[in-house]
């Protein structure tokens, strides 16, 4: 099977949990690996990870809500590797709130990183793609865009994701590139151990609680995701697009 062999990808918030998850395994499967994130030594530690099992990548620096940043980062990547033929829009940050005490700037930043990110990363990326005549963008959606209590605009932006995975699946389609977005229910991860924090909890408190709900009886790890964009990543997902995929353990269900 061809997988992501010789694809050369590019992971944005790679420098820790789900996205290092992704951009590990991709290298893995054997695809050479841009590692985005705003912090150029940690987006290195996850590069010297995959170098040191063997594996090519490269770490960037930017700001994805930035189109100078983004575009200069792509550049970048296709100098070295020699072309862009997978995307997954990762980056993500939270600033939950019940909707009476979120700010503008505590919903502009979300926006900014999750959406506004996601379509300079796919305008950027989509060029190289065309040209190629094969392309993959993956994008990372949520349980929560049906809404979630605390997070009008963490469920608004990746619903948001949901949409825009669909428009690029049509307008991209005919060149070669599939366009679809990933779903995580719970996924342990820094970011949902600072949530259990803040809640009151703990990530194992959290994680028992989401076990109990489920038909899987267990919470997500990145590994699970990684699996998923594996999946759409490969080049026999060619006839699958504009398709959202939850892995969050059957939660839908109960």
């Amino acid at each position: 099977m061809a997988g992501v062999q010789g694809r050369v990808a590019l992971v944005t918030g790679a420098a820790q949990g789900i996205g290092a998850g992704i951009a590990t395994h991709l290298a893995a499967g054997g695809a050479k690996v841009g590692v985005l994130d705003l912090s150029l030594d940690a987006a290195q530690a996850v590069v010297d990870e995959i170098t040191a099992a063997g594996g090519s990548a490269l770490a960037l620096a930017a700001d994805v809500s930035k189109g100078d940043q983004v575009q200069a980062a792509v550049d970048a990547l296709v100098a070295e590797f020699g072309g862009l033929h997978i995307l997954v829009n990762n980056a993500g940050v939270l600033r939950d709130n019940l909707l009476f005490k979120m700010s503008e700037e505590d919903w502009d930043i979300v926006m900014s990183v999750h959406l506004k990110g996601a379509f300079l990363c796919s305008k950027a990326a989509q060029k190289h793609m065309i040209d190629a005549k094969y392309g993959r963008i993956i994008s990372m959606s949520s349980t929560s865009a049906t809404g979630n209590r605390g997070q009008a605009n963490y469920s608004t932006a990746k619903m948001g994701l949901q949409g825009l995975t669909k428009t690029l699946a049509i307008e991209l389609g005919p060149f070669g590139v599939t366009a679809n977005a990933i779903a995580p229910g719970f996924i342990e991860t820094a970011m949902t151990k600072a949530t259990a924090e803040r809640i009151g909890t703990t990530i194992e408190g959290m994680r028992e609680a989401v076990a109990a709900t489920v038909p899987v009886r267990k919470g997500g790890l990145p590994a699970d995701i990684a699996n998923a964009v594996a999946f759409f990543a490969g080049e026999e997902a060619g006839y699958v697009t504009g398709q959202v995929l939850y892995v969050d353990g059957g939660s839908e269900l109960v």
